[in-house]
């Protein structure tokens, strides 16, 4: 399953970053490197007590955010990581690439850095981000519709939605612009989700 999930979430990295790509061949190459673009790039924090104490608070937001959605408006099976349901160690490190790779930096190029940054720089961050943060939590809505319901799906979409956007403010706001952040909250909490998922535990 480690292979297997490696491969997949190798392809959907690139699958993922083809059109950033695109869109900086055309319109970024100028301003800087791909990386730099994206904002795959060091943090600069200019105010670290304030980043870290906003870090911790949004990666428990997600967490508890997470365990409430599964809960309460989707079941194990519904998820993309139901296919670990149960593995236990086994599925450990198929669930770490699965969670920062497939999921956590392939999201991430996409909705907090192609879409994030370009509207920001465009229309101003308020409204650029609203409406990054609001595909985000479309994509995960539209998901979850066909076995979820509308209500469920329409609940799940605020509540991804919400992360999104707390996370657009922390990258662009508090860490000049890069989408590291974000990646690694992202991360860590599809991980911690996935785990629950990997070892059938039920916190709610």
């Amino acid at each position: 399953m480690t292979i297997s999930t490696l491969i997949s979430s190798v392809l959907q990295l690139v699958l993922f970053s083809a059109v950033p790509f695109i869109f900086w061949l055309i319109w970024g190459r100028k301003k800087g490197s791909f990386f730099e673009w994206i904002g795959l790039s060091k943090p600069m924090l200019k105010n670290k007590p304030k980043f870290y104490i906003f870090f911790i608070a949004t990666f428990i937001l997600y967490a508890v955010l997470g365990m409430i959605t599964v809960r309460f408006f989707t079941g194990d099976t519904e998820l993309a990581s139901s296919e670990f349901y149960g593995l236990g160690f086994s599925g450990l490190a198929a669930v770490a690439i699965y969670a920062f790779i497939k999921t956590g930096l392939s999201e991430e190029i996409v909705f907090r850095g192609l879409i994030g940054k370009r509207l920001c720089a465009k229309i101003g961050f308020h409204t650029g981000n609203m409406i990054q943060a609001f595909l985000f939590g479309l994509l995960h809505g539209v998901m979850l519709f066909p076995s979820a319901g509308i209500f469920n799906a329409a609940v799940v979409t605020l509540m991804t939605g919400s992360i999104g956007w707390v996370m657009g403010y922390m990258n662009e706001k508090l860490a000049g612009g890069s989408i590291l952040p974000s990646w690694i909250i992202h991360g860590l909490s599809n991980f911690y989700s996935s785990a629950l998922v990997l070892f059938n535990i039920t916190l709610l």
